[in-house]
């Protein structure tokens, strides 16, 4: 697991101080656990970049003055209209409790159902996990090589011990579907010459 530190600076609690983080280019966060009291900070969104902007799960060391915790992200809110990151949770692990997350999926491999022309239709990208966090993977990585066409893969078929998967067992993760058949359309029924058009203009 990859461990991403950031340097941040404490804040005065409320929307006043909040509003003034984003306009100096920083981003409000709070950081909370269940045996650490909540600490407001702000840190520069650049920072925030390799968190936000990837397909790989992190655990985040953040740094306030001479204090340090691991975190993950628990949350990010983001602007409506330009989608940067307005305020973000971070939650604190704790040695030998579970934590719950959202892991991204890595699909591995071309299935043999689409080199036969079928169509692989993706249907999650990520998956809620509870575990500990030792255990946290940076993905999920799903080998997709041996479906067919008409074949799925679902959450049952993951081989994972260390991890509690929240979605149903039949929830659906991928599969390889048959491509459309596009009939081809009769000619006779096309084919209307431009003399034929104008007899039966006048005919009317």
């Amino acid at each position: 697991m990859n461990v991403i530190s950031i340097t941040a600076q404490a804040r005065t609690p409320g929307k006043a101080s909040a509003r003034e983080a984003r306009r100096h280019g920083n981003v409000p966060c709070i950081l909370y656990g269940r045996h650490v009291n909540p600490h407001p900070f702000v840190t520069s969104e650049r920072s925030l970049h390799p968190l936000i902007y990837t397909n790989r799960t992190h655990i985040v060391n953040v740094g306030i003055g001479d204090d340090n915790w691991e975190c993950i992200i628990k949350d990010i809110a983001f602007h409506p209209v330009t989608d940067r990151p307005m305020h973000v949770d971070f939650q604190v692990l704790q040695a030998g409790e579970k934590v719950t997350l959202s892991v991204p999926i890595n699909f591995v491999g071309v299935s043999v159902g689409q080199s036969k022309g079928g169509i692989p239709s993706y249907v999650l990208n990520e998956l809620t996990v509870t575990c500990f966090p030792r255990d946290i993977p940076t993905q999920i990585d799903v080998d997709v090589h041996q479906v067919e066409i008409g074949e799925s893969i679902f959450v049952r078929d993951l081989q994972k011990e260390s991890l509690e998967f929240l979605a149903p067992e039949d929830q659906i993760l991928m599969s390889v579907v048959r491509p459309r058949i596009v009939e081809e359309t009769d000619d006779s029924t096309e084919d209307v010459g431009e003399g034929d058009v104008q007899e039966s203009e006048v005919e009317e």
